[in-house]
């Protein structure tokens, strides 16, 4: 790992500065629009539009990266995310329930950008560590699950009106990022072997290879952020847990999700990618069976660990299999077409976990996700059994 190229290390930098702003948002978005929302149940539509705000932004991201490259692309949305921390920041000071929100819709371009990251490792290293070089650089949102809260409630109290310090601290954050980024390279492919033209989307994603990559990522994403975002509604306004308690959950679910990163690339020379995922998503089974059993704290906490544990099995495996999927000249529009779908589903399951805990309970949340489970499982066990069919022989 400590041989990866400058590259990784500016990424994953790159990476936990990057997230601190979506993590905030995640945690502070509920609070803040539940002061400013004229309703009560309105007061989750910020953290909604940042997710709404992803999907938006991955395609003209991708586009826009085609044209001038990840490096200067990546400089620039740091100038741009600090321009919308100060319209969130105006949006405070004046009280303002909507301008809030579609700050946190723009902040969606940032987080589209962030994604990008894992790709740019994959793109700097060869084929047989870009397993290692994803999981490398997702271990800065280990980072990010602690600053990114810390510097949100560090900046609470700075000013007269609340949170305005917190989006202060987090624009140093991006300052910080557009000087590491500075010195990220730009990866030059090789022109050998590179086929005249690409295929058309078509053609790709007809591959079982692409199926089953783009299928494990966003099953990975729907589970994980539906169950996520009901489970503080669950504890705190069903349950009575207090928001020390919901806080610390939802951090070790953040940690869950990214620290077995500095230990995947091991698993993935154990098992290889395929049984990875398969084991991701039994692990998920587990996570709803363990919640389902009970709504003490230690049900909640473990499930939640869980949770992000089976995440990243499937969004790792994922990831570094989708390259093998498409061509130099082809990466940008399969890369924009993944985190489109993958991105834009996750917004759906934001968007109903609230309304389908409140309408339906919590066990029936849970059991909603099985369907979704048992039909990815039983596509990564019909593609274990037939791999020799893939693009590559090595899973």
């Amino acid at each position: 790992m400590f041989s990866l190229p400058r590259n990784i290390w500016i990424l994953t930098i790159s990476l936990a500065l990057f997230m601190s702003l979506g993590i905030s948002v995640v945690f502070l978005g509920g609070i803040i629009g539940q002061s400013l929302a004229p309703s009560d149940s309105l007061s989750t539509f910020p953290v909604a539009f940042l997710v709404l705000g992803t999907a938006s932004g991955i395609i003209p991201i991708n586009r826009i990266m085609s044209i001038i490259g990840r490096r200067r692309t990546f400089l620039g949305v740091c100038v741009y995310t600090l321009l919308i921390i100060l319209l969130a920041i105006v949006a405070l000071k004046i009280q303002s329930f909507y301008l809030f929100c579609f700050a946190t819709f723009l902040f969606g371009v940032t987080t589209a950008t962030m994604n990008q990251f894992r790709f740019a490792a994959i793109e700097s290293v060869s084929q047989n560590l870009s397993a290692t070089a994803t999981s490398t650089v997702l271990v800065g949102g280990l980072f990010s699950a602690f600053l990114g809260p810390e510097l949100a409630t560090l900046g609470k109290d700075l000013f007269a009106t609340d949170f305005v310090g917190s989006f202060l601290l987090l624009g140093g954050c991006f300052i910080a990022a557009f000087g590491v980024l500075w010195f990220y390279h730009q990866t030059v492919p090789s022109q050998e072997h590179q086929p005249h033209s690409a295929r058309c989307l078509s053609v790709i994603t007809r591959q079982p290879v692409f199926i089953i990559a783009i299928s494990s990522g966003a099953v990975g994403y729907v589970v994980m952020s539906y169950l996520m975002t009901a489970t503080p509604m669950s504890m705190h306004v069903i349950d009575g847990f207090s928001l020390e308690k919901t806080k610390f959950v939802i951090q070790s679910h953040v940690v869950a999700m990214f620290l077995p990163s500095l230990f995947t690339p091991l698993i993935v020379r154990w098992m290889g990618l395929g049984k990875m995922m398969l084991t991701g998503i039994l692990i998920y089974f587990i996570c709803v069976a363990l919640a389902y059993s009970g709504h003490a704290f230690s049900n909640y906490w473990v499930s939640l660990i869980l949770l992000g544990l089976g995440w990243n099995f499937l969004f790792i495996g994922g990831t570094s299999l989708l390259p093998r999927a498409y061509t130099e000249h082809e990466k940008f529009k399969v890369q924009a077409l993944n985190d489109f779908l993958i991105f834009s589903v996750q917004a759906l399951a934001s968007l109903s976990a609230g309304w389908f805990l409140f309408s339906y309970g919590w066990e029936l949340t849970l059991l909603s996700v099985i369907p979704i489970l048992l039909i990815q499982l039983s596509m990564l066990i019909w593609w274990l059994n037939n791999k020799k069919q893939n693009l590559t022989t090595t899973y």
